[in-house]
């Protein structure tokens, strides 16, 4: 029997169930399902992201080398800076979303969990006569995130002396008292306000414990995987491993704009994402699915769009949404069904039901003003 460590100890104590994405067992909620959903909306979430991988590429040629692997400009980043890019094959397929950050001596990948050794593979097929190493860091630092409204002040009151990250992607190192050398970054994984701190494991604990008096000082608490989901889905935020695969191009997810450079060197992928660009918009693209009326059963990820008969789209990611007080979904749906949102049709096993296709995001950020 594996012996838990230090922090699945922590997540039981505090009411955990748990749930395995990607081969990697994470934190799916704590028992208060509604309650966790409105802290990331209304005021505070904790949320342990430890499932996530972290990976560090060090090495005198680091730079060069993620900058010819990923969609992004690594190279134009300063220490401290950060980007979110994909990982591609020579056709321009994804193989990975990531996000990158300048550590100054060492560049910090975050993937989503289940990721890292594919990841790294692929990077050390390309590794030839470059001095650069790929440090597996999942181990050595958890990963913990406050997200929500408040996440700022929950910040700002942990040490009166931090200084925090003033823009999305950005990222520090603070010495912290009692918990040692962190890593600060402002990142947002909603459409709001998010920071998180990369911690070394044997002061994880603590920093949760810290962190979670601080959050519910300002109406908030934890957060789970099912939460965070929702809220995802709702902001119509495409996720790796769900709603992107070995069969997506960037533009088709929406990532054209977040996570392609058009102006950097070459990559692996550029030449099939440049001629894209140049040509025009993907034969399809991830898009938004409301329902007219009751649907009786939620749809479920691979339930196939008709328009007129004809297979036009199929679903990806799908959610109770406790904002419109409706089930939503993501789907990828081709360009001829566009002119005719009004007139999809969604098959769910035996049924079919008419839906409506929208723009993302699901839940408009006016409906939290």
């Amino acid at each position: 029997m594996v012996e838990e460590t230090a922090m699945q100890v922590w997540r039981r104590r505090h009411g955990a169930t748990s749930k395995t994405v990607s081969g990697v067992p994470l934190p799916a909620a704590y028992g208060e399902p509604d309650a966790e959903y409105d802290r990331l909306r209304t005021s505070a979430a904790l949320l342990d992201l430890t499932a996530r991988g972290r990976l560090c590429v060090l090495g005198t040629d680091r730079v060069r080398f993620l900058n010819g692997q990923v969609t992004n400009d690594v190279k134009a980043l300063v220490p401290g800076g950060g980007c979110y890019a994909a990982l591609c094959t020579a056709k321009g397929r994804m193989e990975a979303d990531l996000h990158v950050f300048q550590l100054g001596d060492e560049l910090l990948l975050d993937l989503e969990p289940g990721l890292l050794p594919a990841v790294r593979n692929r990077l050390e097929r390309f590794i030839v006569a470059d001095d650069v190493e790929l440090l597996d860091a999942s181990g050595a630092f958890g990963l913990l995130s406050v997200q929500g409204p408040r996440a700022g002040a929950v910040m700002a009151s942990l040490d009166p002396a931090l200084s925090l990250p003033a823009a999305p992607f950005t990222i520090q190192s603070v010495p912290v008292e009692a918990f040692g050398e962190v890593h600060v970054a402002n990142h947002p994984r909603l459409a709001g306000t998010g920071f998180e701190i990369y911690c070394p494991m044997a002061t994880l604990p603590a920093l949760a414990e810290e962190l979670l008096r601080r959050v519910k000082a300002v109406g908030g608490g934890l957060a789970g995987w099912d939460a965070l989901e929702t809220a995802r889905i709702e902001d119509g935020i495409p996720r790796y491993g769900q709603d992107m695969d070995a069969t997506t191009l960037p533009p088709e997810a929406g990532l054209k704009e977040r996570a392609i450079s058009y102006r950097k060197g070459c990559y692996i992928g550029q030449e099939t994402l440049a001629r894209l660009h140049i040509h025009g918009r993907p034969v399809r693209r991830l898009r938004g699915v409301r329902f007219r009326g009751d649907p009786g059963v939620l749809p479920v990820t691979g339930d196939p769009l008709f328009l007129a008969g004809k297979p036009v789209g199929q679903v990806t990611s799908t959610a109770w949404s406790p904002a419109l007080k409706e089930p939503v979904a993501l789907a990828y749906v081709r360009r001829e069904a566009e002119a005719h949102p009004e007139a999809v049709q969604l098959r769910t096993g035996n049924a079919e039901q008419h839906v409506r296709l929208v723009d993302l995001p699901l839940v408009k950020p006016e409906f939290w003003s």
